[in-house]
This record gives structure tokens, sequence and C-alpha cells, in this order.
């Protein structure tokens, strides 16, 4: 583990959630790192400090980012679509993605001088004052700004807001089950269908995030997956065909799935842009195989981002970049054929 030690904070810190005494020092079980931590060490997230023998979660209240985005850039595509939400980001990510394009904050130490501190309070009202209908915890990952993320989606649901996940979903079953009782949404990134690429890629272990996606379909969470096809690593289609297949036989169909179009970046400057046709070869086997709704992204063409009914094959929701307009009736169901489309609707 790459370890490395912080100064004591000059404010009160928050107390994180998930760990135990362990001889020496604390262990944290909040994700599957399972990072042991003596005095003054941080784990892997760069977020979680062992300090006087408890677990202290560092960017609590510090907020590195703050926009308001349309809904639609998360990616939710049948997630209260055309609305806005109030995005939030703290540094760190517990993964170690060599395609990361937030890597400027989520490969960041935390440095306290650098950030503002809001609390949650300050921060639903921020969103409100907005006119939003949600807070998304993105751009990192919301699992290591846990505690943060929790307090802020409690105040949120009391007021009304709806609560967004867009995660890798490396996140252990008991906190994730904890976080679901708040929360809306998510989007969760699939990184590949192989556990070996998986590692080399991210960092992480494949089956762990697999458990994420079965964790929020029990949960009642709508959920959205992104599967960014990166060339070498996670664009060969019989590693697509098994993914979408495991979707399937898991009760996942219903979900949408998103083929992200990957431009080089951060440690894959040197790869080029995913081929056009390999996306519409994923894009149409997916839907051969059993996904209801499969979409392309950061590929400019209407057809792979317009909704249509799996029933009809009307166009129910067309999409223009962030324009929308919607051809579905009150309770969710199709405006031509009465078909029901999976979704949350308003």
């Amino acid at each position: 583990m790459n370890m490395y030690r912080h100064k004591k904070k000059s404010l009160p810190c928050k107390e994180a959630l998930y760990w135990h005494a362990k001889g020496d020092g604390v262990q944290c079980v909040l994700c599957p790192h399972n990072c042991f931590l003596k005095e003054g060490e941080v784990g892997i997230c760069r977020t979680r400090v062992n300090r006087n023998s408890k677990l202290v979660a560092l960017t609590y209240g510090y907020p590195c980012a703050m926009y308001v985005d349309p809904v639609e850039k998360k990616p939710l595509y049948h997630f209260l679509p055309g609305s806005k939400t109030f995005s939030i980001s703290t540094t760190g990510c517990n993964l170690r993605c060599l395609n990361c394009q937030n890597y400027s904050i989520s490969q960041a130490d935390f440095i306290e001088d650098e950030f503002q501190f809001v609390s949650p309070e300050n921060m639903v009202d921020a969103a409100l004052s907005q006119k939003c209908t949600s807070i998304s915890y993105t751009y990192t990952d919301p699992v290591v700004y846990y505690e943060y993320a929790y307090d802020i989606a409690v105040l949120a649901k009391e007021n009304n807001l709806k609560n967004i996940i867009v995660s890798a979903g490396y996140i252990h079953k008991k906190p994730l089950r904890e976080l679901c009782r708040y929360i809306d949404a998510a989007n969760i990134d699939l990184k590949c269908f192989d556990p070996k690429i998986y590692k080399t890629l991210s960092g992480v272990a494949m089956n762990n995030v697999l458990d994420t996606l079965l964790a929020l379909k029990e949960k009642g969470v709508w959920l959205e997956i992104t599967n960014l096809l990166v060339p070498g690593y996670s664009d060969s289609i019989k590693m697509i065909e098994r993914m979408c297949c495991w979707l399937v036989d898991n009760g996942l169909s219903d979900f949408p799935l998103h083929f992200s179009r990957f431009h080089p970046t951060y440690k894959l400057l040197n790869s080029h842009p995913t081929s056009i046709s390999i996306l519409e070869e994923a894009y149409l086997m997916a839907q051969e195989i059993g996904i209801k709704y499969v979409y392309l992204g950061n590929v400019r063409d209407e057809k792979y981002t317009n909704t249509k009914c799996p029933a009809c094959n009307n166009v129910i929701v067309q999409r223009d970049a962030y324009r929308i307009r919607i051809d579905l009736k009150e309770n969710g169901r199709c405006r031509f054929c009465d078909c029901k489309i999976e979704g949350v609707w308003n």
C-alpha cells in the first residue's frame, strides 16, 4: 500500500464510519481495500487518516467541486430527464484508473488550506437556491467521502431533493446498503468484464463491483451502467458479449447501459479513441442479447442517445445534446402504445 503521513488539521475532524482498532493501528472496512493504518497514515483513497488511534474523514466538509449539471451528464437518461442536479465532490479516490478523466482531483492529496468548509446544511441550501431537483455525488468517487455524502443525503431527503451517486461501486455491502436508504439513483462505472484487465485498468477487483450492481437493484435504487470502451483493454466484443449476458442473466436488462467512447487521457495518452464501428457493434449486440435501453456516449448522433419504446420502436425521449423532448405519459408509459418505460420520470 502506498501510504503517506498527514499533519493534524487545525479544525475539529469528522470521525469516519466503518473502521475498527487493530493491533497498533486501525483498519478501514468501508471498501474492499481494507486499509490497515498506523498513526498518521492515510489510506489508498487519500481521504481517511489514523489520528490518535481513530479513523478520521479528512475531506469532510471540504468540496473541491460544486456545479449545476443536467442530469443527463451523469449520465442518467431514465431519471428525471431534463432536470438540473447539483454536482459535488471532494478530492480522492479508491481506484487508480489509467484512463481517469478527473485525475487532477481524484489522485490529489488533500490539503486543507486549499478548500473552503461547506457544511451539509449549506450544501443543501445551495442546491435548493439553484432550483435543482437532486444532488449528485460525482466527479471523484463518493465512496471516499462517504460520511459527507451520507450527511448531505439525509438532509437532502428532508428537503425533497433526490440523491444520485456516480461511482465505480468499489464498496463493502454493509455501508452501501446503509447509504441506499437515501439514494434514489446511481450510475455505476463497470470498467470491463475480465478480472485481470479490471485490476490492470483500475487497480480493483471486478467481483466487488458486480456485487454493488446487484445490491443497488435489490434496494430499489434506479440504476444505469456505464462501460467505457478503452482500446486494448475493454473494447473486445467477446468480453462485451459476456458482460451483457451477465447483466441479462442477473435481472439487469431493464436498466440502461451506456457504452462510452474513450479519448486518450492521463496514463493512456498514447492510446487512440474508440473505434465508432466497435461502439456500433456493441450497441447492436447488447440489444440483441436483451438489454432494453442501450446508448452511446461521447458520440454525436441522436439515434444513439434517443430513447425508443422497446414495444413500438417510436422515439419517446429525444436528446439533442442536453435539450430534451419527452413523449411519455405522466405515469411513464409510451404515448404511442402505452408500453411501460422503466425509469423515474416525475
